[in-house]
């Protein structure tokens, strides 16, 4: 079968390694796509995803049989619902699906009507209202755009005065929301389901580092590194997080005639009261896809088919046990803020060697060279059987890789390395 993969990051290079391995994708296109998706397909740079009547004249002229949409602006957008109308097969939610990731006030009523465990929570557009809230509230609080923000638009506040700050720059905007959170106290953890309306089934779990330095200091980013799986996600928190958190939101979405298919990617935080749920993106993570798929061991195409389908009966994903992935995220100096592009970089083939993949998201080829093109890079994975060994394995990667402008964390993994040395100890 034909597949157009949409997207251009890591997660979509992920992705395309993965599809391009089924003995049922016999051409994969990658719209735009990247250096990294071209090997193992063909880009389409040309295709503007933005126009969803040329997506669908290009699935007609090409003959595809199932479109992947990686990102979360085509699907808030309603490219599934435009796919679907044409009878084209398209994964991912429909636009009143994707709700639950481009809109954090649909989320928490969601989350308030069906008895989803999450924080407390408080929507406003109004500065004056929101202002006296944190009054009332006082820090540490949580303060978050209510719309898509790559990642970057959640700021937890260590004192009023700095939450203050934060809504008058969201609200600053022209019909902009915010949604004004109690701050959650535990570990983070992300959890994946892939759904298919009505049924869910686990597909494995992971978890980032967002802060742009070492020690988890500095500014949001949309992900410096990530490792799987996460192993403070034991098999009964997990059945938890399937009945209390995706179950009522499958059950909520289908009621209220939105019924959810794709991937439900939930942020969780592990309190002292169980999981609770941070936020959900409605697709595959990035970084975490770069984790996820080289632990996959089977078909993933099948299952993809199955879920546009609506029919996950006899479905599974199996993630390989006996093996933990870890990647390092490089990114362009300035990142997140503004970045320098057009820096070279060599030694990516040489690093991608011993169970390690340089997947490529901000770059770009031109005369056989590699050069950086936007603010997170490159993500350098590497398996093992341990999330020890896949960070040496990764760092390792990275100390071959010839790219004096970029950057990245140390650090990657440290909680799963010392939660391995202390079991390892006991």
């Amino acid at each position: 079968m034909n597949i157009l993969l949409i997207g251009s990051g890591g997660r979509e290079h992920a992705l395309a390694w993965a599809i391009s391995r089924s003995p049922l994708c016999d051409l994969l296109f990658a719209a735009p796509g990247n250096p990294g998706t071209a090997q193992h397909g063909q880009n389409r740079p040309d295709l503007n995803v933005a126009d969803h009547a040329a997506v669908v004249a290009f699935c007609g002229s090409e003959k595809i049989d199932l479109v992947v949409v990686g990102p979360e602006l085509p699907l808030v957008a309603g490219l599934v619902d435009d796919l679907q109308a044409a009878g084209i097969r398209a994964f991912g939610p429909t636009r009143a699906a994707a709700q639950l990731e481009g809109s954090k006030g649909f989320t928490k009523e969601l989350c308030a009507a069906y008895g989803i465990p999450t924080a407390a929570f408080a929507r406003f557009t109004e500065i004056e209202p929101a202002l006296a809230h944190l009054q009332a509230k006082g820090a540490p609080i949580v303060v978050k755009a209510d719309g898509l923000a790559a990642g970057k638009g959640v700021v937890v506040a260590e004192s009023v005065r700095e939450a203050e700050a934060a809504v008058r720059a969201i609200l600053d905007a022209p019909g902009a929301a915010l949604v004004i959170e109690e701050c959650l106290f535990g570990e983070e953890a992300s959890f994946f389901a892939l759904c298919d309306g009505t049924r869910a089934i686990p597909v494995g779990t992971a978890q980032d580092h967002k802060r742009a330095f070492d020690g988890d200091r500095g500014p949001n980013t949309g992900g410096m590194g990530a490792y799987s799986p996460a192993a403070i996600l034991t098999p009964a928190l997990e059945a938890e997080v399937m009945e209390r958190i995706v179950a009522p939101t499958l059950r909520g979405m289908s009621e209220r005639g939105t019924p959810f298919t794709g991937i439900l990617y939930a942020g969780l935080m592990l309190t002292t009261d169980g999981p609770k749920l941070i936020e959900y993106n409605t697709r595959f993570g990035d970084p975490e896809a770069q984790v996820l798929m080289p632990r996959l061991a089977a078909d993933l195409v099948p299952a993809l088919i199955a879920a546009c389908d609506g029919d996950l009966s006899g479905i599974s994903l199996p993630f390989d046990a006996s093996r933990s992935a870890l990647t390092v995220v490089m990114a362009a100096a300035g990142y997140p803020g503004t970045v320098v592009r057009g820096s070279q970089i060599r030694g990516v083939a040489e690093a991608g060697a011993d169970d390690v993949i340089v997947f490529q998201a901000g770059t770009r080829s031109e005369g056989g060279s590699l050069y950086a093109d936007g603010g997170r890079v490159l993500a350098v994975t590497a398996v093992a059987p341990s999330v020890r060994e896949a960070q040496a394995r990764a760092y390792a990667a990275v100390s071959r890789i010839d790219w004096p402008e970029g950057f990245c964390r140390s650090d990657i993994g440290y909680r799963a390395v010392s939660r391995e040395a202390e079991t390892d100890a006991g």
